[in-house]
C-alpha cells in the first residue's frame, strides 16, 4: 500500500484539529460527484467513501485521502483533484473489502498512476 496516498495534504487537513466532513458534497475538477458517506483520518489509512447518487446510478465510490485539495467548512465542501470521469473508471466500490489492504492496494494502484496539481490548495 501508498501510504502517502492515503494521507490528507497537511495544508488541507491538520490532524491536531476535529472536522468530520461526512454529509459534506463533493466535487471533482468538471462537478459535483456526490456526498460523502463516511471519512476517516488515521494517519496511512485515511480515505472518503462518496455516494455519487444519480451520477453513477447510486453507486459509492472510494477516494484515497490525498485527492482531496481543499475543505470548505462553511460551504460543506470537500474539492478532489480528479475529474469525474477518473472517479467513474476508477475500481467499483466494495462494500464489504473496502477496508481491506488488497482492496485499497488495488484502488491506490489506479489513484497513483495520476500526477497531482492544479490551482489553489492543490498538490
Amino acid at each position: 500500500m501508498q501510504p502517502e496516498l492515503w494521507n490528507y495534504r497537511a495544508d488541507v487537513y491538520d490532524q491536531d484539529r476535529t472536522l468530520d466532513v461526512a454529509g459534506y458534497h463533493v466535487e471533482a475538477t468538471d462537478g459535483k460527484i456526490g456526498s460523502i458517506d463516511e471519512a476517516t483520518y488515521e494517519v496511512g489509512e485515511s480515505y472518503l467513501v462518496v455516494d455519487t447518487g444519480p451520477w453513477i446510478f447510486g453507486k459509492k465510490v472510494l477516494l484515497p485521502a490525498s485527492t482531496v485539495t481543499q475543505i470548505d467548512p462553511q460551504e460543506k465542501k470537500v474539492y478532489v483533484a480528479r475529474t469525474k470521469q477518473e472517479i467513474k473508471d476508477a475500481p467499483e466500490f466494495d462494500e464489504t473489502n473496502f477496508r481491506e489492504p488488497a482492496y485499497r492496494d488495488r484502488v491506490g494502484e489506479y489513484y497513483g498512476r495520476f500526477p497531482f496539481g492544479g490551482g489553489p490548495g492543490t498538490f
